[in-house]
Order: C-alpha cells, then structure tokens, then sequence
C-alpha cells in the first residue's frame, strides 16, 4: 500500500507510465521488460523506445514528453487519490491480488479505497454480473447468490453498477461479508452516483472500491469493456445472472473463459426471457448451470485448491506470461497430497481445529456449532475453506471429515 508519504520510487515510476498518454498495460510491460526499470525508461533515446513491440513514432513522442513534467503530473495524481481517501498498489507489492496479477494486460496500478486482503479475507473470490436493467428476479438471485457465498467467506466482486451488480454488493454486505466494487470511473468519482453511499460502505467495513483509471476520469463508455476484465481476473469464476445478448456481463464471462482460464457460470431466467438471452446463450454453450449457491462451491473446489498449493497460475495464467516471484510476505502454501482427498500443510485456525474435533461423527453445521463452542455464523466461512481445502466434505446435509 502506498500513500503519498510513503510511496516508493518503483511505485511512482509506474503511476508515471501508466499516466502517460497510449501507454496501457501491455505497452508498460513491454518497456518494463525491455528496460528493466523505470529509470532505465527515463535515459532511453527516442530510438531506443521506439524498437519495443508496439511503440510508434507517436507513442514514444508522447511517452517522452510525458516523462518531462511526471513528477508533477504524479504528484497532482496522488494528490487527488489521497483527497478521495485511497491509496495505491503496484503489481509488484504482495498486497497485489495474485490471481489478477496473472492475467494478461493486468492493471500496474490500482487505486484503492478501503482495503484489499488477497492472502487472507478476500484469498476466494467470486464474481457476479448482470443486467443493469434486471428485473425483479435477477435482483432477488443476485442477493441470494451473492449472501450465501458471502457466508461461506468467499469475497463478492461486482462492478458497481445498477441491477444485478448493486444487488450482489447488497447481498454481501447484508450477510456481513465482503465485496469488491471495479469502477469504470476514477476513483474519485461515484458512478452510477446513487451509488456513493454503498461505495461508502464497502470502503469503510466491508472490503474495497478499486480502479486503475486516473482518479478523476469519468465514466466513459470505453472505459467498461477494459474494467470487465479486472472483474473476471480478480476472481475464480464469473456467474452470470439475467444478461442480455447485448450485456457488458458477456464480455466479462468470455475474458473469463477465453483469457483468464476462470469458470463460468449461469443462473437461468425464464426460457422465453430477453433480460436471461444472453445468459441462457452462454449455458449452450457450455458455461455451468448454477441453480443453488453450493453448486458455485463444487465448481470452484478444484480451483481454491490449487490457490491454496500456489499453483492456480499453470492451470490458469498466461503460459507465455513470465511467473512473478513470490513475495516473503505472503503466507505459506498449502499444499495437496497425493490421492483424491489432499491433505493440507500448514496452521489451522483455532476455529478450523474445533471444527474438526467437533466432526467425530457426522454433523450439520448447526449441530457441530455447540459441539464446537462456536455460534453458527462464526463457523461456515471456516467450514467452507476446510471443505475447499479437502480437509472436511459435504455429505447431504451433513459434514464430515475427509477420508
């Protein structure tokens, strides 16, 4: 995290080339990667920018005139961030989410407002997406999709907009979880603005309102298509609700699917609905049809495990994408044995030991809370993450410990 009293040289050498005008982020990793560093970008001649992939005349013109006044542009720009009470994140900090770290043109910078807890309450995420003009029942699925898997501890990312993305936001935060809102806007702007007061909330307790747009860009169109990636990168699979053959949510899902390797999902409509078209186009073919929150968690098991092992990048990542090392502060994975149950390494929770100890016999949730000395709802995200893990699994109604 870095504010403008603690930002670094590194940080600011990339809030200066991602300001700079036509250089987005494959053009900045590409420079990166053929300089090395953003000082070695600062002393490189016109001709010496211009033989990276993609660089023209005129972009590396602009590059060079931007790069003159970048301190002051920099410093304007951190200004503005911290009035909107935000900070930034680079794609080297371990606090950078490392399933959107992967993806292919992932953003340099974010900006943050709230707080971002990618190795630890918002390490499983899930995405919903939807119709801004969803009708009553895309609203009502929404919030129960988003609630239920909230309560299982996964993190709800949506893009703030009105519909089912409002809605999913809602359903977390209803259920005491936490969500992440992608604006298409800067973020010191508040798009759609009866919006303002749920950014509000997210940012103050309930997880973080991200952009990587300059803070004072407004919600342009172009911006959308762009910000939908970030929304399937920071997520293990995308469930669609009551899109449209026209909807943003179907670029989001097909970023899922074609570039970022994620599951999609649907949740069906009426079969003679326009506002479902779209999804129900997807469901031929071949997303996963999700009529129950619990079958979202089935889906993405497989997924989680291989985000505890550290190895959700092979399965997932760009293979012509070089792999970041791995920061010394993240945790330590949790690797899986051989064999169709894995068996983690690593500490468990004291909640998490309880819940194993409770589970001599097979038990519903509600009966291994006394068993446990735990209340219901402290129990179930912990129950999840052990389930995800391999450590414990659903039989009916009912848990038990992994064999």
């Amino acid at each position: 995290m870095h504010t403008p009293d603690t930002i670094t040289a590194e940080a600011r050498g990339l809030l200066a080339l991602t300001l700079a005008p036509g250089m987005g982020p494959v053009r900045i990793a590409r420079v990166l990667s053929a300089f090395g560093s953003y000082e070695h970008i600062l002393s490189a001649s016109p001709a010496e920018l211009a033989r990276v992939p993609g660089m023209g005349a005129k972009t590396v013109a602009a590059l060079t005139d931007a790069l003159k006044s970048s301190d002051d542009t920099v410093n304007r720009e951190l200004d503005a961030i911290q009035r909107a009470g935000a900070h930034i994140v680079t794609i080297n900090d371990p606090g950078y989410p490392p399933l959107l770290r992967a993806i292919p043109a992932a953003p340099p910078v974010l900006t943050v407002r709230g707080s971002l807890q990618p190795q630890d309450a918002d390490r499983y995420t899930v995405s919903i997406v939807g119709s801004r003009t969803s009708t009553h029942y895309g609203i009502e699925q929404s919030s129960r999709f988003a609630g239920s898997l909230a309560r299982s501890g996964m993190t709800l990312v949506s893009g703030g907009a009105r519909g089912v993305d409002t809605a999913a936001h809602r359903g977390a935060i209803d259920a005491g979880g936490r969500t992440i809102a992608v604006l298409g806007c800067g973020i010191a702007k508040a798009y759609p603005p009866e919006n303002a007061e749920l950014f509000d909330r997210i940012a103050d307790d309930h997880g973080a309102v991200i952009s990587e747009l300059p803070a004072h860009t407004g919600p342009n169109a172009e911006n959308f298509p762009a910000r939908n990636r970030i929304i399937s990168g920071l997520s293990l699979g995308v469930i669609v609700i009551e899109a449209g053959l026209k909807s943003g949510a179907l670029i989001t899902a097909r970023h899922a699917v074609e570039d970022h390797g994620r599951e999609v999902m649907g949740v069906p409509g009426r079969v003679d609905s326009l506002a479902s078209a779209g999804t129900h186009e997807l469901l031929k073919q071949g997303a996963h049809l999700v009529s129950d929150p619990g079958d979202v968690v089935s889906i993405l098991e497989g997924h989680a495990r291989h985000l505890h092992a550290g190895t959700h990048d092979a399965i997932s990542g760009d293979p012509a994408r070089p792999a970041r090392p791995t920061s010394s502060a993240s945790p330590d994975p949790i690797e899986p044995a051989q064999g169709s149950s894995p068996e983690p390494v690593g500490d468990l929770s004291d909640t998490q030991r309880a819940i194993l100890a409770a589970l001599d016999e097979p038990r519903t949730p509600d009966e291994i809370a006394p068993a446990a000395g735990l209340e219901a709802g402290a129990l179930r995200a912990d129950l999840t993450m052990l389930e995800i893990a391999g450590r414990v699994r659903r039989v009916g109604s009912r848990f038990e410990r992994a064999r």
